[in-house]
Formats: C-alpha cells, structure tokens, sequence
C-alpha cells in the first residue's frame, strides 16, 4: 500500500522462515526500547529479548507479523522489499485475568525510525487490529510518552473514539488502552 508519504508499505504475517529477520529487528527494538526499560546489551554486544521466544515461535497463540517497505538502498540503488518493523500479537493478557478465545493483546511493535511517522505504523496495527476480532489490550510504559501520543490516536481513530484507558493495571506501570472490534456501534 502506498502511503502519504510516497513510500510503498505491506504487512504480511511473518513465515516460519522469517524467524530470524523478527529476531534481527529485535536488536534494533530492544536498542530503542532500552531508553524506557534500561536495557543492556549481554556481553556479546546483543540485547537480550524474552528468554522464550524460541519457544514462542510457532506456537498457535502466538502471531508475529512483518512490515516490509519497497526501498532503495543507497548505497548502490537497488530497490527491493525489505524489512521495516513488526507487529507480534498474542492470544493473551497481561492485564485482565486469564485471556478467553477472543482476547488479544500487542504483545511487541516496532517500526523502524527511518519509516515512523510515514503511516506505517497505523497501518501495521490497523493490520493487526483486523486480524483478529475480539476485545483488544495494547499497553505503554509510563516513561515512553511518545508511544502513549500514537497509540491513543490509532486505537481512538480505529474504534472512533469507543475505547477505554487505564492509568495503571495489576503488574504494569502505564496507561492500558481496551477496546472490542467484535461489535458494531
């Protein structure tokens, strides 16, 4: 999809295969993510993610999606789709008791900085948002402000204002968005 910004954009849930192009981009995730969260890199210069995403990984409650972008690089002009951020959502919740059959949550998102504000990351979690019917759990921490400013302008834009945001749920410190996609009106 071409965005306002000139740039063509797809998300596509990520192949089997793929898993180490999400766990590359994790570095870069982590790297950013470890201005909130105070992360370190491990001794052999890459940040640590979750000790189980390996085991994570193809399991059906688990949905990693890839945000790929058509792109020059410039080093020798050669444009081709190349990877741009991801999007994993879980059947899960972190938030609100034992997750049912219809209860989402986003898990992890990252678009690289090169395409933010390009309207990616609107379409990567619209994407997502569709992917899956039910009631919806997105959470930011307190410190990262600016994720708090897009994700209450996407989740309010997606759902026309009809969701609900706590300041602090059991065991997270930040503001929780929930909404359903499942009904109308």
């Amino acid at each position: 999809m071409s965005l306002a910004s000139g740039l063509q954009f797809a998300v596509r849930r990520a192949r089997p295969g793929e898993r180490g192009v999400c766990e590359n981009l994790l570095q870069l995730y982590m790297y950013d993510f470890s201005e909130f969260a105070g992360g370190v890199a491990g001794p052999d210069g890459r940040f640590l993610y979750h000790d189980d995403f390996g085991e994570r990984w193809g399991r059906p409650w688990f949905h990693p999606f890839l945000l790929t972008v058509l792109d020059a690089d410039p080093r020798d002009g050669v444009t081709i789709w190349r990877p741009a951020g991801f999007a994993f959502v879980a059947n899960s919740t972190c938030f609100a008791g034992q997750p049912e059959a219809d209860q989402w949550l986003m898990d992890d998102f990252f678009v690289m900085r090169k395409y933010r504000r390009a309207g990616a990351g609107t379409m990567l979690a619209h994407h997502c948002f569709e992917a899956f019917r039910g009631r919806w759990e997105v959470a930011e921490m307190a410190q990262n402000t600016a994720a708090q400013t897009f994700w209450r302008k996407v989740i309010g834009d997606y759902t026309e204002g009809r969701y609900s945001e706590v300041a602090n749920a059991p065991g997270w410190n930040g503001p929780v968005q929930r909404f359903r996609n499942d009904v109308s009106g």
